[in-house]
């Protein structure tokens, strides 16, 4: 495979990752929340289980886990009630107007860990993912090619993402001050709450 189609997919991935989806709002939830180290945390959950399950898909396992539907449909379902809850804490937290602060919780180790545990959870749980390793990626070979350029696809695709997320958190970071301010935040929870739960629906309404 020539370097061109690496190219050509890196630039595909670049694309992808730029869409807002979940995982832009679960960083920007706890970035706002906990401050740029949760929110870095969070960036490097979601980039785990991009790694995770890309080398779960190069090794035939996620055809497997697709095409068992009691599987494929319990991480689904599973996926819309993680993201309902994530929007409905983002939602009382607007009505109440009055975010659910952590204090220092970016700086505590306990706090991180909770922002990678929220992000590797948003992100195995959508099915999206599984089909996008296994679908889209083999797109790019060439028959006959090497199996190992799937792994380099998947790997390459889990660090554009976390090079977006780690800019958004630090951009989010620097303008927490503004805003985390009380109108200016109850704005954001609930547009954070109305992305989460239209991301839930929009899961829970899709036919596998």
């Amino acid at each position: 495979m020539g370097w061109s189609a690496y190219g050509a997919f890196l630039l595909f991935a670049a694309g992808l990752v730029l869409i807002p989806g979940p995982d832009f709002a679960v960083v920007t939830k706890n970035t706002l929340a906990g401050g740029r180290r949760r929110g870095r945390f969070t960036a490097l959950g979601v980039c785990t289980s991009n790694a995770l399950q890309g080398t779960v898909a190069v090794s035939g396992l996620s055809a497997i886990i697709v095409h068992a539907q009691p599987v494929f449909q319990t991480i689904k379902w599973a996926g819309v009630c993680y993201l309902a809850i994530l929007g409905i804490q983002a939602l009382v937290s607007a009505v109440r107007g009055r975010p659910d602060w952590l204090d220092d919780g970016g700086e505590r180790s306990g706090a991180a860990f909770g922002g990678w545990r929220q992000g590797f959870l948003s992100n195995i749980t959508n099915p999206k993912v599984l089909i996008f390793y296994l679908a889209v990626l083999p797109q790019f070979l060439r028959p006959g090619e090497a199996p190992g350029w799937l792994l380099a696809f998947a790997w390459s695709h889990a660090a554009l993402g976390l090079m977006y997320l780690m800019a958004l958190s630090t951009g989010l970071a620097r303008l927490r001050r503004m805003l985390t301010k009380r109108r200016v935040r109850r704005a954001m929870d609930g547009t954070t709450a109305a992305l989460l739960l239209g991301f839930s629906a929009r899961l829970a309404a899709e036919h596998s």
